[in-house]
């Protein structure tokens, strides 16, 4: 039930929620901040896949963690990046932008991650498929079309959905925590006995993509806001995306658990970062 139809639900509430909250002039912003999508979309679409690659391939895990590890990098960000980076005074307007974007392109580049994955880790052999075509439709199915209706609404009555906007942001992040509750309640004893092991790859690969980001921000003279944001965008993965495929399309409960585990630690470091920057004057 959990993972037929509550989850996709599920995702699909919190995509048509994000819709609600973008124009048109989200998307053509890029031409507004090239630097700063260029350098966020780099980080988050390429770098970070690699990254994830390197810490799957050299921190002992099994196979089905190291695939899971792969999953969680082919997911773009998510309305809670967007609301870290809100809270934290970092440029919401850019964040909003790359989650944008991000959300579109990934569509066509998970499934090619993620099948990356699955014959690197498993074997020519391995008997985990994921059809290109239709996973390519299922995404969309519960990302894509979602946040086209959102927008779709938002163009017809604007003032409903400005209205709805903060009451989605703060359903999504509900949603969003009730289904990792339910992970780890559903999954409380696997978890117990590998989150030593899979905090040390998923806390690895969180911070190492946000520092990147920074980096890469500040090496090209982005301003502290741009900056924050593309540190958060590149380190705050769709954690519910991320156990949609790997316990929906994948039906391999089991890749689901980095995804859990490194959802639990975003929120600490995110945390963190509201904490800390939230606090300091503009």
């Amino acid at each position: 039930m959990l993972t037929a139809i509550f989850l996709p639900l599920s995702l699909f509430i919190i995509m048509l929620g994000m819709g609600l909250s973008l124009v048109v002039d989200d998307f053509l912003r890029v031409f507004k901040y090239p630097k700063a999508v260029a350098i966020g979309l780099t980080n988050q679409l390429i770098l970070l896949p690699i990254i994830a690659y390197f810490i799957a391939s050299n921190f002992g895990l099994t196979p089905m963690f190291a695939v899971g590890i792969m999953i969680i990098a082919a997911c773009p960000g998510g309305v809670t990046s967007n609301l870290i980076t809100h809270v934290a005074k970092g440029d919401t307007a850019l964040s909003i932008t790359m989650t944008a974007i991000a959300s579109f392109i990934t569509v066509f580049t998970i499934p090619l991650i993620i099948n990356f994955g699955l014959v690197e880790f498993m074997g020519e052999s391995q008997t985990i498929k994921l059809p290109l075509v239709e996973t390519m439709g299922k995404i969309i199915g519960i990302t894509v079309f979602p946040v086209a209706i959102g927008m779709f609404i938002r163009s017809k009555s604007p003032d409903f959905a400005v209205k709805m906007e903060r009451p989605s942001r703060i359903a999504s992040t509900v949603i969003f925590i009730v289904i990792l509750v339910a992970i780890i309640i559903a999954e409380r004893e696997r978890l117990i006995e590998y989150f030593a092991q899979l905090s040390g790859a998923t806390l690895t690969l969180n911070i190492v993509t946000m520092l990147l980001g920074y980096i890469a921000a500040k090496i090209f003279k982005l301003n502290t806001k741009q900056s924050l944001s593309i540190t958060i965008e590149s380190g705050i993965q769709n954690g519910t995306l991320a156990i949609v495929i790997a316990e929906s399309i994948l039906n391999q409960a089991e890749m689901a658990l980095p995804a859990g585990v490194y959802s639990i630690l975003m929120f600490v470091t995110g945390g963190v970062l509201m904490a800390y920057f939230g606090n300091r004057k503009r």
